[in-house]
C-alpha cells in the first residue's frame, strides 16, 4: 500500500451552514465549526502525518491549527477552493432565480467570471504530486481543505475528470482516506463526520 491522503474539510462557517457558494471569501469559523475542529483533533491525535498540507483560507487554516496540526502546516496554494466568480456568496437556488436556469449548479455550468472545472482539476493534480513527492512509502498526508477542492482532488485521484466530483459530498469538519488496493489508487474512507 502506498502513501495514503487524509482529506479533512474545515469545520463550519456561516455560508457554508446557509449554503453559499464560498471561495474566495475569508469568513471565520462558527463556534460549531470550532467545536468540530476540537473532535477533529481528538479523532487524529494518533495519526502520524507525514506532511500536513492547509489551504491559505482562514477557515481551514483555523481548523488545521485547533486540531492541533497548525505548527506542521504548509500552506499550499493548490487547495484553495474553486474560484466561483459570480456565484460567490450565493446559493444555488438564488442563482438558478437570478439564470433564470432552474438546472443551474456548479458541475454542469460555466461559472461567470470564476474557475472553469478543468483548471481546479489541475490544481488537484498538482496537490497530489507534492504530496507523494518525498513522503515515505506507508506514509499519510494530511490535508485541510475546502469541499468542492477535495471533492474534486478526490477524482482526480481515482482517474475521473474533475466533474466526477459531483459524485461525492463533504459535511464540514469531515475525513476521508484516499489510499491504494494494490497498484489502484481507491476511496478507502468517505465522510467521517462528527455529528452528535
Amino acid at each position: 500500500m502506498g502513501v495514503e491522503l487524509w482529506l479533512i474539510r474545515h469545520g463550519e462557517t456561516a455560508w457554508s451552514l446557509s449554503g453559499a457558494h464560498t471561495s474566495r471569501t475569508d469568513l471565520p469559523l462558527t463556534e460549531q465549526g470550532r467545536e468540530r475542529a476540537v473532535k477533529l483533533g481528538e479523532y487524529l491525535e494518533t495519526t502520524a502525518f507525514a506532511k500536513v498540507l492547509v489551504s491559505p483560507m482562514s477557515r481551514a487554516r483555523d481548523t488545521c491549527e485547533i486540531a492541533g496540526f497548525g505548527a506542521r502546516a504548509v500552506v499550499d496554494q493548490g487547495l484553495m477552493e474553486w474560484d466561483y466568480g459570480e456565484a460567490e456568496g450565493k446559493t444555488t437556488p438564488e442563482l438558478r432565480t437570478m439564470y433564470n436556469d432552474p438546472d443551474w449548479g456548479v458541475w454542469n455550468r460555466e461559472l461567470v467570471g470564476g474557475e472553469r472545472v478543468e483548471h481546479v482539476g489541475e490544481r488537484a493534480d498538482g496537490v497530489i504530486a507534492r504530496a507523494l513527492d518525498g513522503a515515505p512509502e506507508h506514509g499519510k498526508v494530511a490535508m485541510f481543505a475546502h469541499a468542492h477542492i477535495l471533492r474534486i482532488l478526490t477524482a482526480r485521484w481515482i482517474g475521473l475528470g474533475a466533474r466526477g466530483g459531483s459524485h461525492f459530498v463533504l459535511g464540514t469538519g469531515s475525513v476521508s482516506v484516499l489510499s491504494w488496493e494494490r497498484e489502484t489508487r481507491v476511496v478507502q474512507k468517505w465522510n467521517r463526520t462528527f455529528d452528535e
